[in-house]
This record gives C-alpha cells, sequence and structure tokens, in this order.
C-alpha cells in the first residue's frame, strides 16, 4: 500500500496538475490458475530457519507474505477469520501478523459487506506434509513441472535440448489452452491417446483445407488462418512436451523409481521398502536427484522404526551420489520429521489405501504411480466435514466460527505442488458446497524444494559455528 509520504510525493511532483485520480489495485500475488496463486518469494528458504538465525531477513519474509495474503483478500473483498498450524512457528507468526494489518492496522480497509459466513484463511507450514514435493508426478501439469519446470505458467525448453525458435519457450495455461485446459489433471498414458486424437482432428481440417480452388475459397481459409494456426501451434507444442517427458521418464527409470516412492509414501512394510531402496540406490540408471528423494521418503516414513538401516542408506547414498551433501536427509528430519508435524501423515494411510484400492478395482496399471494423496486432501476432507481440530488449527484472536466457512484459503509457508493444486481443482469440481483457493510462497518441484533445504541448511550451518 502507498504510505501517506508517497502519495504526498507524487502529488508534489505534479506540477502541471495532470493526476486526476490515484486508485489502488490490490495485484500482488500471480493467479498460475483458477484455484491456485503464488507470490513467487525468491527467499523461500527462510521458512526453514529459527528466529535468531537471521531475524531481520525473516521479518522481511513474513512482511512480504503477509502483504501477498492482504493482496488476495482485498481482491476478493473478503476478511476472513484466521486459523493456522500449532507445530509452526512461522504460520503462528504470520497468522497473527495478518490478522493484526486486517482487523487494527487497516481495519477500515478491510471493512467488507459483512457476509453470512466469513471466509477461512488457513495458514500451513510446508514441513507439515514434506513427502508431496519429493514425489515424481503422473500427471500432466504436475509431471511437467516436476521434469521440466514450469514458471509463471511458462515453459523454458531450452535447459533440454535444441528447438526451433518459436518452441523454445511455451505457454501453458488453462486460460488459453483449450487441450491443456482439458487435460491438465489427467494421468500420462491417458495424455498420449488424447495427443493422438488431436493429431488426427488436426490432420482432417488440413486435408479439407486442400481444395482450395477459388479466390472466394482462399479468402475464406485466410479467414479461418488464425485458428488454423493456433490449432497447429498447439498441437505441436503438446507432441514436444510429451515427446520430451517419455524420454526422461525412460532414461531416469522413472517408473520404477516411482512406483516404490508410492510405496514409501502410501503403504507399510519396511523391510520390503529397505530392499527397494537399496536396489534402486544400486542401479546405475537412477539419478543422484531420485536417489536423494528416495532415501528421504524412507527416512520419513521409518525414522523410528529403523535407526540402524537408515544410516546404512546414508552411507549408501553418499557413496553412490558424488553430488550429495551430508547431513541433508538429517537436516530434512530435524526440519519436517514426525516430532515437527501438524496432521497425521501417516497414521491411518494403510487401512484407507486397503478400502480405496479395492473401490477402484484394477483401473488399469495407472493407479500404482498416482495413488498418493497430499495431506492437504485430508485438510480439506476436516473441513468439509467440519472436523478441523482447535488444538491442531487454533484461531487468531478472538474470531471463531461457528458452523461450514463456504470459502476457504489456504496458504502454505514454503511453497505448494501441483498435485496440491490438482486436489483442489478435484475438491471444487465435488460440489462439496465450499470453494477451496490453494497459495503459497512459492511453487515447488523437488529440485526447488531441495534446493531451499540445502540452502537453510547451509545457512543454519555457518550460524551455529558462528554462535
Amino acid at each position: 500500500m502507498l504510505k501517506d509520504t508517497e502519495i504526498h510525493l507524487l502529488a508534489d511532483s505534479d506540477e502541471q496538475e495532470v493526476v486526476q485520480q490515484v486508485q489502488e489495485f490490490y495485484a500482488d500475488f500471480i493467479a498460475v490458475d483458477p484455484y491456485h496463486f503464488t507470490l513467487n518469494m525468491p527467499s523461500n528458504h527462510h521458512y526453514m530457519l529459527p528466529a535468531v538465525v537471521d531475524p531481520s531477513s525473516l521479518q522481511h519474509f513474513c512482511d512480504r507474505a503477509v502483504d501477498g495474503i492482504a493482496a488476495v483478500f482485498l481482491a476478493l473483498k473478503r476478511r476472513p477469520i484466521i486459523r493456522y498450524s500449532s507445530t509452526s512457528d512461522i504460520a503462528k507468526r504470520i497468522a497473527h501478523e495478518t490478522a493484526k494489518l486486517m482487523y487494527q492496522q487497516e481495519s477500515g480497509l478491510f471493512d467488507f459487506r459483512r457476509m453470512e459466513m466469513s471466509p477461512l484463511l488457513l495458514i500451513v507450514d510446508r514441513r507439515d506434509d514434506p513427502v508431496t514435493p519429493l514425489l515424481n508426478q503422473w500427471t500432466y501439469q504436475a509431471m511437467v513441472n516436476e521434469l521440466i519446470g514450469i514458471q509463471d505458467n511458462k515453459v523454458d525448453l531450452r535447459s533440454i535440448g535444441k528447438f526451433p525458435k518459436d518452441q523454445e519457450e511455451v505457454v501453458l495455461s488453462s486460460e488459453q489452452d483449450a487441450f491443456f485446459k482439458a487435460n491438465m489433471y489427467e494421468n500420462f498414458g491417458d495424455i498420449g491417446m488424447n495427443i493422438k486424437r488431436m493429431v488426427d482432428d488436426f490432420q482432417q481440417v488440413a486435408k479439407s483445407n486442400q481444395t482450395i480452388q477459388t479466390i472466394e475459397d482462399m479468402a475464406k481459409f485466410v479467414d479461418n488462418y488464425p485458428e488454423y494456426r493456433k490449432m497447429h501451434g498447439n498441437v505441436s507444442k503438446h507432441v514436444t512436451l510429451v515427446t520430451e517427458m517419455s524420454k526422461i521418464v525412460e532414461e531416469r527409470k522413472l517408473m520404477l523409481v516411482s512406483e516404490t516412492e508410492q510405496e514409501l509414501a502410501c503403504n507399510g512394510g519396511q523391510v520390503a521398502a529397505f530392499e527397494a531402496v537399496t536396489n534402486l540406490l544400486n542401479n546405475e540408471s537412477i539419478s543422484d536427484i531420485d536417489r536423494l528423494c528416495l532415501v528421504m521418503l524412507y527416512a520419513l516414513r521409518y525414522e523410528k522404526e529403523s535407526p540402524v538401516q537408515l544410516m546404512q542408506l546414508f552411507n549408501k547414498l553418499a557413496s553412490r551420489s558424488a553430488k550429495y551433501k551430508p547431513g541433508l536427509v538429517q537436516f530434512l528430519l530435524k526440519q519436517a520429521g514426525v516430532d515437527k508435524r501438524t496432521g497425521d501423515l501417516y497414521g491411518n494411510r494403510d487401512f484407507l489405501n486397503i478400502a480405496r484400492n479395492m473401490a477402484r478395482g484394477l483401473k488399469g496399471v495407472e493407479n500404482v504411480y498416482t495413488q498418493h494423496q497430499p495431506l492437504l486432501f485430508q485438510t480439506m476432507e476436516s473441513i468439509t466435514k467440519g472436523r478441523l481440530r482447535d488444538v491442531d488449527f487454533p484461531y487468531v484472536g478472538n474470531h471463531f466460527q461457528q458452523g461450514r466457512p463456504q470459502e476457504v484459503i489456504i496458504f502454505i509457508i514454503g511453497g505448494t505442488t501441483y498435485e496440491e493444486s490438482r486436489s483442489v481443482a478435484l475438491q471444487n469440481a465435488s460440489n462439496s458446497g465450499i470453494r477451496f483457493i490453494l497459495g503459497g510462497s512459492a511453487v515447488l518441484n523437488s529440485k526447488r524444494f531441495l534446493k531451499d533445504l540445502g540452502e537453510a541448511q547451509r545457512i543454519s550451518r555457518t550460524s551455529t559455528s558462528v554462535v
């Protein structure tokens, strides 16, 4: 928001008195999809650092998050009831600072027409679910982000090879691309079939347009040409993405890796898990990042059950991966281990999964790779059923909520994933009577999550050696 001093400065500079009006437009966030926004915070790793390490940078981080959240609510013209994840200091801090801004410092600005039911702002911490950003993905949008990378709905293909000039950077947006909108949450196997259908349609169009005999025909064709060209651009873009991803899946043996990842995330069985991870660490085809993610997923799952075997995996990882920074897995456990988390990341999964898989039946092989549900899914379910516990998610101040909210904005400090935004979109499509919106400090893939983790570990190390 503009400070008074800034408005004075503007007024003083307006010597010709040409400025008629000054308006503030609240858009301090990036809407990636209809239910998903990000603040694109470059210093995203700060959420993992204890407050004493770098108080001024942490304050800056919190201020930026509060500003972004405030802008979203000003754009929606709402003032929410606020709850936060009880085990997270930074969630508590951002929740309290947001409440102070909305109910005290700028209460006039947020004084919108009262709704019967205030929306809920739920502020949670990425470390409550460190599993989701570590998993390989098999639905279209999430997979493109995991294997190639999406920045503000743009995909830069130069990182993976040489492409024609007009295809070096492509846009993937559900607002402008009908094929993407229809397929962004579909499984990789189905995408291939749907693209083939689109190519066939395109060939039909291309053929029928070959019979241009008169000038009128030509004029007609040119009239339709933008559409035709747009369609052509679209076909080749999706063919390129799917072809490139298929190559990466093959090169990195991701079907093999992912099967074990999903088992670690969803099912019990420590002995089998240890054996599977050990075999993959020994497999020459597995990339360093996949090895690291596998050991992390194993550590998060079995940190208390098998410390000896965990040490064996640490040692094997260090000997197999030259780039591995020692202590990174231990740092993750210190940050997001079982004692630090709110919510039930693995608890009643096993029984639920058995039921869910039986209900699903065997709908092809796909379900092995997409059986994982992010913790966010359970959180949304609890909100829908009115069962979000006060001890886990306390309210800020004396603003409580009776009954179910109709609008819920969930903000994840530390970043969101496309697997979670898919979960939100599917939940909204189920007509539960609640509209969910997901936001976060950044959009993650495993690479970004590990980079933030490494950066936080580096700063913690240097600061502890100083202290």
